[in-house]
């Protein structure tokens, strides 16, 4: 196995503010092809959902290889590197920790040997029973080197289906010819939360999404091969067809036979984390049928209806706001018009700024737009507040550019309760919305007025566009999570007492 031995970190100057989606993830089976070259162009496609790690790892049929560091798919990956990534099956991992600090030790994909030969995993979750299995590990002497549950799904599906607990061994999943569906079944048996995983053998990609369907997962046709990956741009970028979205409960195994499908548990009810459609997801990915950036179109539009506001144009914060921007113009008859300029070259630098540059953290990455915002009323469009840490400077920012007023509005509901499904929402001290009510929040902002859409109104604009209810965790708006929460999962003394008192 290849894997650099550094250990740098970058620094993300502004979007900290924002909640991070824990990884992407995707599987490349095509003989013939440079897969490694592939994969990495897939993880390229991903970068927006993980910026401080990456890796790969392919196999051949007899061996297997990894290369992974810490930093961007660009500056980890060069001719080099890829060249000794042989093989005709690959996966790779892009990564932003929510479970594990940020460091080598905690980079994917993750490659054992077991008794069948090599293993490899990605992950893109959180179990939140991970407590419990790392327990079930040690007691049977397995011994582990991070702080993931990354290594503790690698090393349950290591195990031979004998070395099971009684509970597992006797769930009636061990019947299958393909002794690797045996042992992912019996994990899902006993892994609760978020997980879509890409799992690698010396002869097969596998594909699993959890029975909730959390965290996104689609499936890809190549010329000569097959594709699985958290988002459809990545099915774009290397010149993959769309095939479907893998269901939630679903194990989709890519070898020379095509694809194979299993559903060994299906669940009734769906909970697609509803901020892909919010921020997380790519505007160009297909999720639930249809593009994201139809979907925040949508969603600017509800927001139109229910926090209009008396101003001459609409700006957005680039770049994710910008479609809810284009649809509350539309809705609001106001003229969308560009007010804020980002240097797409400095959002992520592993040159670290001084405390007066960092104070002034969202000048280096946005500039105002004076000739647009002179003498304007202005409705500023973001996708979410979350921290609220560059809220206001972000309005002041306008208000600098000539902005006579700035009403600030917000294409989701308040952030109010952290995520436990594998996504970075912060901690109930964190969340400004777990503090402040909305017109509290407005004066800490500096902001003219504030709106954000209704939890009603968002689902209504995703239903609307999605032409039915799929079903959907919006838990960091609502609190009503689709699973249990451990308590041990909470920070602190008071999260956990904030969470007791607000849901007993």
């Amino acid at each position: 196995m290849g894997q650099q031995n550094s250990d740098i970190g970058g620094i993300d100057i502004v979007d900290d503010y924002k909640p991070h989606e824990a990884c992407g993830i995707i599987g490349v089976y095509a003989p013939g092809r440079d897969v490694a070259r592939l994969t990495f162009f897939g993880l390229y496609a991903l970068q927006h959902r993980g910026q401080e790690s990456a890796g790969i790892a392919s196999s051949d049929g007899q061996h297997a290889y990894i290369y992974r560091d810490v930093g961007l798919v660009s500056q980890i990956f060069n001719e080099e590197n890829l060249k000794p990534l042989q093989g005709h099956l690959a996966i790779g991992h892009t990564r932003y920790s929510t479970t594990g600090s940020a460091s080598l030790r905690n980079t994917q994909p993750y490659l054992v040997e077991t008794i069948y030969g090599p293993l490899g995993i990605g992950h893109n979750g959180n179990l939140t029973n991970a407590l419990d299995l790392r327990q079930m590990l040690l007691k049977r002497g397995v011994g582990l080197t991070s702080t993931t549950d990354t290594e503790i799904i690698a090393q349950i599906l290591a195990a031979p289906p004998e070395s099971w607990p009684d509970e597992v061994k006797n769930n009636g999943t061990q019947n299958h010819p393909d002794k690797w569906i045996d042992n992912i079944r019996s994990f899902m048996q006993i892994a609760k939360g978020a997980y879509s995983l890409v799992i690698m053998t010396h002869d097969a990609v596998y594909g699993v999404r959890d029975p909730l369907g959390l965290r996104p997962l689609c499936l890809g046709k190549l010329e000569q091969g097959y594709v699985i990956a958290s988002e459809s741009c990545a099915l774009n970028t290397i010149g993959a067809e769309y095939v479907r979205e893998v269901e939630p409960g679903e194990i989709v195994r890519l070898d020379g036979q095509g694809v194979t499908s299993v559903l060994p548990e299906v669940s009734q009810r769906r909970a697609l984390c509803i901020f892909e459609f919010v921020y997380f997801a790519r505007p160009d990915s297909l999720m639930d049928g249809r593009l994201v950036h139809q979907i925040r179109q949508s969603m600017g539009r509800q927001l139109a209806r229910e926090a209009p506001a008396d101003a001459d144009i609409v700006i957005a914060v680039p770049d994710s706001a910008v479609p809810a921007a284009i649809g509350y113009s539309l809705e609001s008859g106001l003229p969308y018009m560009e007010g804020l300029i980002k240097n797409r070259y400095i959002g992520r630098t592993f040159i670290q700024p001084d405390d007066r540059l960092r104070q002034q953290g969202v000048r280096l990455k946005f500039n105002p737009l004076s000739s647009n915002l002179e003498g304007k009323r202005v409705v500023l469009i973001d996708d979410s507040i979350v921290r609220g840490t560059t809220s206001g400077p972000m309005v002041q920012l306008v208000r600098n550019g000539g902005a006579t007023e700035v009403h600030m509005r917000v294409s989701s509901p308040q952030v109010r309760f952290p995520c436990f499904m594998g996504v970075d929402m912060a901690t109930f001290k964190e969340l400004i919305g777990a503090r402040l009510s909305v017109e509290e929040v407005c004066q800490h902002i500096g902001a003219d007025s504030l709106g954000h859409l209704s939890l009603e109104g968002m689902l209504k604009a995703v239903q609307y566009v999605v032409g039915s209810d799929r079903g959907h965790c919006a838990a960091c708006f609502s609190g009503e999570y689709p699973i249990d929460i451990p308590e041990w999962l909470f920070e602190d003394e008071r999260d956990k007492l904030i969470f007791e008192s607000m849901w007993g």
